[in-house]
């Protein structure tokens, strides 16, 4: 049983503008296909053309003295705001029941500024074991010279999270499903949790998109996206992406955009709106794609596990039916034969799937080795797939051949 968005939903978020207004009751994809478009605004353009322009001019002397004030539309410098990167920021908080939205060069660009948002010298970060591997790094590695702790949780269990607080924690930081076993620590507990003592909670949606899953609505703060992932959708663009509903949190976040310069590029920007306006029908593909082959391999004599929340076998199962209203496409797996040369040989024989990192796109990637392992005393081969928009039966057949040699 899969759980899509009803595409006659309202998702709450951010008016502002004529457009939105008149999109207030409109459902997920009329919100991609036309939020913030204004279209009259531009000649009448069905696609809003890009503002690609480094700097704009003031009509007056006066109005550059009063420039930056609050709720002054006027744009400056592309580095602040451009009017291409504005229209995509105002659809994603739509989409995502934010009141805000705040566009980076990466998403990794998003993740950093959103922690260090968060946290100060002395600090003390909760995040999720198994979360992406830079930030992992970035947390462990980069925050110590800042004199920042980290403690990684690994597992689902809600009171292990709240066992990891201290009195200096100021930052949980969730992903769920969490990268490479693809568990599901539940938002909702968590977020109350970190709330009740004044702690702010990051939620990477990367995985789910506001199409399935809509963390602020579980009681998260502040929701992250490597735009590149599925929002984009084509493997043609690196972007990130911050939505939330506090306006001071706003503030700092629009601040760290502005100061460290990880800003869209305009064309960047206008690449993602094209990507929203086909997200829901990409994400319904991707998952049906995605849950045929995970059955196929399930059920492969040579295959020992698969990590998909979809499936009932996945240990949150029960949970992932409630919190998403679907499911995504990447998921792993582990083989019998748990060696190096097994992982290889399969990888190596692929012809459909191609051996790269990332995810999001219309084509189907593998990856595999033990990165995602859980300790270093326990290595453990595990097979990453990100499955494409390629016919599924394609897909199935390639890899049924490269387990079968």
């Amino acid at each position: 049983m899969t759980h899509a968005h009803q595409s006659n939903g309202q998702p709450p978020g951010a008016g502002g503008n004529a457009a939105g207004d008149a999109l207030s009751d409109a459902g997920f994809e009329t919100i991609c296909a036309h939020y913030a478009d204004d279209r009259h605004g531009h000649a009448g353009a069905v696609v809003p053309p890009i503002y690609q322009v480094s700097t704009f001019l003031y009509r007056d002397a006066e109005a550059f003295e009063r420039r930056k004030q609050p709720g002054d539309p006027q744009c400056e410098y592309t580095r602040w705001k451009n009017p291409t990167t504005m229209a995509l920021e105002a659809k994603l908080a739509r989409l995502e029941a934010g009141n805000w939205a705040r566009c980076f060069a990466s998403g990794m660009g998003a993740i950093t500024a959103a922690i260090n948002a968060c946290v100060e010298s002395g600090a003390h970060v909760v995040c999720v074991g198994q979360c992406y591997w830079p930030t992992r790094r970035y947390l462990s590695e980069y925050l110590t010279r800042f004199g920042v702790r980290v403690t990684f949780v690994n597992g689902c269990d809600p009171d292990d999270f709240v066992a990891a607080f201290e009195p200096d924690t100021r930052l949980l930081y969730l992903e769920s499903p969490t990268s490479g076993f693809f568990e599901m620590p539940p938002a909702e507990p968590l977020a109350a949790a970190a709330r009740q003592r004044g702690i702010t909670t990051i939620f990477d949606n990367s995985w789910a998109t506001p199409y399935f899953q809509r963390p602020l609505e579980l009681g998260c703060d502040l929701v992250v996206h490597s735009a590149t992932k599925f929002i984009g959708g084509h493997s043609d663009v690196v972007a990130g992406a911050l939505i939330g509903r506090d306006e001071e949190l706003g503030q700092r976040l629009l601040a760290e955009s502005e100061l460290l310069g990880a800003t869209p590029d305009p064309f960047a920007a206008w690449l993602l709106q094209r990507g929203l306006r086909t997200l829901a029908v990409r994400m319904e593909r991707h998952q049906q794609n995605g849950l045929a082959v995970a059955h196929f391999l399930e059920e492969h004599p040579r295959v020992a596990r698969v990590h998909h929340p979809g499936l009932a076998s996945h240990p949150q199962h029960e949970l992932a039916r409630r919190q998403l209203r679907g499911y995504a496409s990447l998921f792993s797996f582990e083989l019998k034969e748990q060696t190096r040369a097994a992982t290889h040989r399969f990888l190596n024989r692929l012809k459909l799937f191609g051996i790269g990192v990332s995810w999001g796109g219309h084509e189907s990637l593998a990856v595999g080795g033990t990165l995602f392992s859980r300790s270093s005393e326990q290595e453990l081969w595990l097979i990453r797939l990100h499955i494409g928009l390629e016919t599924v039966d394609d897909l199935i057949s390639d890899l049924r051949q490269a387990l079968e040699e």
